[in-house]
Formats: structure tokens, C-alpha cells, sequence
């Protein structure tokens, strides 16, 4: 039996037609035949150094024989393998991707031979006219946040193919994506609040639901998805354990929570808890919110939606999103002094620094509002001792401007 070549090891030769040829193992197969990589160069000096680049690369991996796949082959396995973890919706927002972005563009592409260098000029591409169907008047090209979550789950795929022995390391790894330009958040302030919060108080049908909603910050999905088996009246909790979405093809599911850290139980505000309760006292529904006309059937999400719309345009109010109902609540609960590692695990976020990066707004002001109070406070402990450094700084000021 011949001796079994490590992974690595190469060889090279002048072909007949003058060009230098190389070959280097990659691999080996399920009988342990090695599984060969060829290069080639117009001279032995440049294909030394293409062979010690690659040598060092595969150094140590040992590839099998479904390296040789094409990268459409391997994402139609990878979401295979993912259909037992991910949500159903989430799933087909990948295959949605993957099947209209890439693998028109690089979907025959060998999977061990796509290259940071293709990434780019796929995201290049998608940037440019990378729309499917682009309506009347609509820019062709897709927008920066879709292309980077493009690559997110392309990042996803071909991390999970180095794990699984098929690349020897992920060319997503030296990509940056193009930069997530966020849009402004959209919330309503204290005095539309208010106005909010008076206008819902004419509409019975709603105004159990809406006032939940802007107490608790739940997610659209998560709200409507609400039964009373969640509800604990005597420690005024609620469980916050599924979330309801559309499968394709317009059936409305209720499924488990976006993340793990979806998966919560929160302790509501008093008056969100009496008014739960007063509602259980009088329903005859499994569901905390159900439909108006099935009370066998939860709430439509798109109804709820709706029904916002349909409200702030009644009492005046900007026409925000239903998620900017969650970042209405976020944002004044951190303004009223809530931390944001107690608020993280409220809205369910799987890390407290993400919920600071995404009320970055709210958090200056609050820093700006705690270092006017210490610096009230030094100037009350110090006094006059204070005043030198303020008139310096004052001057400094009217200096620069």
C-alpha cells in the first residue's frame, strides 16, 4: 500500500508546452487517495512561490472529497443542515438570498476556489444592479444593509465548510462588507406619548393591546403571540416564549423567539399587570389579545399594524413604524434611569452593548445630563476653588469661537 502523503506536500514539473506546473495535497479521499490542487506559472520561480503560498495554506488540513463541490451545491447542503435550528422564515430569508444574489453570480465557482476577490466583486455587483425586479424608478442596486447581510450569511456557510473539513479557511474572513448606513430612529416623544396614550383610550378593542405594547416593548410577533399560560398574575410576569410569523405562503405560525435571549420572562409595570389581569377576569380565549371576530384565534400581526397606522393618523402623530413602538419604549426607559443591562434582557437582546449601540442617541444625552450633575455637585463640594478652571474653560471657549 502506498505510503499515505500528508496534507501539504507538493511537486512540481515542465510541462511539454513550457509552462511550469505544480501540484500540491489538499485532501485525501474515503480509500485515502490524495486529493491534489494544480498550479501553474510561465516560470519555475513564480510558480515556487505561488506553491510555498498555497503549501502554507493547506499545511495541516486535510480536505475530503466534497471540497470539490460547487459553492450553489454547498449552500443547498448548509441550509439543509441549518432547517433543524433556524426559525422557518428566518431560513427562507437565507435561501431568498443566497438563491437570487449568489449563486447567479458564483454559484458554479468550485467551493475551495472562491476567493476574497470574488466576494468583492459579488458585493460590487449587488451594489450596482444586484435588484431582482426593481420597480418603476427604482435604483437597481441593492442597498448597503442588504448586501452587508448578504454577507453575513454567506460568512455563516463558509464557516461552517471550514468546520466540516471542505476549505481550509473562510475567504469571507478578509472581506469587509459595505458599511450598515442606519436610518434615524423614529420615536415618539413625551408629549406625542401622551397624546398616543389618550387617543388608544377611545378605542376598546385596542387599547389593552397598544398599552401592553408600550409598556413592555415586545416585538410585533412576540405581543400577538401572547396566551394567558404566559401571564402570572400574582408576580405581575409575563413569559415571553414564542412568536407568531408568516410561512410562505400567507399561514400565520407561532414559532419560538428570534434568539435564545428572545426566550424571557420580564416583571411588567403595575398597571400593565392590574390591567392584564382585569382582562383574563373576562375572556374566554387562550390568547391575551385574539382576534377581534375569532377569539379562538390570536391577533394578526398585520391587523395590529394597521390598526397603529390607522390611530396616530386619527390623534395627529408621525406615521412610525409598529418596531418603533419597541424603540419608543426602550428609549424612555433608559431616559428614566432603567440600566441597560435590566432593559437588554426586557427586550430580549442577546447582549447588553447591543441594546447601548442601538439607543447610542439616548445614552449621550444621558451622559451629558449625569456630567452637568457632578459638575453641579463639585462646584457646591469645592466652591470657589471650582471657578478658575470654569472661567478658563469659558475662555477657552469664546476664544475658539
Amino acid at each position: 500500500m502506498a505510503k499515505r502523503r500528508p496534507s501539504g506536500d507538493g511537486m512540481v514539473r515542465k510541462r511539454d508546452d513550457g509552462r511550469w506546473e505544480g501540484r500540491i495535497v489538499i485532501g485525501h479521499k474515503e480509500n485515502g487517495d490524495s486529493i491534489f490542487r494544480y498550479l501553474y506559472a510561465d516560470t519555475q520561480k513564480e510558480l515556487t512561490a505561488k506553491l510555498r503560498q498555497n503549501i502554507d495554506i493547506y499545511q495541516g488540513i486535510d480536505l475530503t472529497e466534497q471540497s470539490r463541490m460547487t459553492l450553489a451545491e454547498w449552500l443547498e447542503k448548509w441550509l439543509g443542515q441549518m432547517s433543524a435550528t433556524l426559525r422557518s422564515g428566518t431560513l427562507e430569508h437565507y435561501r431568498r438570498d443566497m438563491e437570487n444574489h449568489v449563486v447567479p453570480y458564483l454559484g458554479k465557482k468550485m467551493l475551495s476556489q472562491v476567493t476574497a476577490a470574488d466576494l468583492r466583486k459579488l458585493y460590487d455587483s449587488l451594489k450596482e444592479s444586484g435588484r431582482v425586479k426593481p420597480r418603476s424608478g427604482q435604483d437597481r442596486g441593492l442597498s448597503s444593509t442588504t448586501v452587508h447581510s448578504i454577507h453575513t450569511t454567506l460568512h455563516h456557510a463558509l464557516r461552517a465548510a471550514v468546520e466540516q473539513g471542505l476549505i481550509p479557511a473562510n475567504p469571507a474572513d478578509e472581506v469587509e462588507p459595505p458599511k450598515v448606513i442606519r436610518q434615524p430612529m423614529n420615536i415618539l416623544n413625551e408629549e406625542q406619548l401622551d397624546t398616543f396614550m389618550e387617543a388608544i383610550k377611545a378605542d376598546p378593542i385596542w387599547h389593552d393591546f397598544f398599552y401592553t405594547e408600550l409598556t413592555t416593548g415586545l416585538r410585533l410577533g412576540e405581543i400577538c403571540g401572547l396566551m394567558w399560560t404566559d401571564f402570572d398574575n400574582k408576580a405581575g410576569t409575563l413569559h415571553i416564549c414564542r412568536t407568531l410569523h408568516r410561512e410562505k405562503g400567507g399561514r400565520l405560525v407561532a414559532g419560538d423567539t428570534k434568539t435564545y435571549a428572545g426566550t424571557r420572562k420580564i416583571v411588567l409595570p403595575p398597571s400593565t399587570a392590574e390591567l392584564l389581569w382585569a382582562r383574563k377576569k373576562k375572556s374566554f380565549s387562550p390568547w391575551i389579545f385574539h382576534d377581534p371576530l375569532r377569539p379562538e384565534a390570536p391577533v394578526n400581526p398585520s391587523a395590529a399594524y394597521h390598526q397603529l397606522k390607522k390611530l396616530l393618523a386619527q390623534a395627529g402623530l408621525p406615521s412610525i413604524r409598529f418596531h418603533d413602538c419597541r424603540h419608543t419604549f426602550s428609549t424612555h426607559a433608559l431616559a428614566s434611569g432603567v440600566d441597560a443591562k435590566t432593559l437588554s434582557g426586557i427586550l430580549g437582546h442577546t447582549k447588553a452593548s447591543f441594546t447601548l449601540d442601538t439607543y447610542t442617541h439616548t445614552t449621550g444625552d444621558m451622559q451629558k445630563r449625569a456630567a452637568d450633575i457632578v459638575g453641579g455637585f463639585l462646584t457646591d463640594y469645592l466652591g470657589e476653588e471650582m471657578k478658575p478652571w470654569q472661567s478658563a474653560e469659558n475662555g477657552a471657549k469664546e476664544a475658539s469661537t
